[in-house]
């Protein structure tokens, strides 16, 4: 019998937040909710803030972007 492996994801990798395609940060995972780290000048406004979800750190960059939260 042959054995596959497979390699388990790393759950503690950032995760890219974009509002129409420009990425404006990432998200790493935190046992409080997903941390965002802001890579552009204009998405530090929400910078070091923990969120529930990943859909909610997108909803709020699209908020600081001054573009309606989905």
């Amino acid at each position: 019998m042959q054995h596959l492996f497979v390699e388990k994801p790393n759950n503690n990798k950032p995760i890219t937040i974009k509002v129409n395609g420009e990425p404006l940060g990432v998200v790493i995972p935190e046992p409080e909710g997903y941390r965002f780290l802001a890579v552009r000048f204009n998405a530090f406004g929400i910078d070091g803030q923990t969120f529930a979800t990943i859909e909610e750190a997108q909803a709020a960059a699209r908020e600081v972007q001054g573009l309606e939260a989905h």
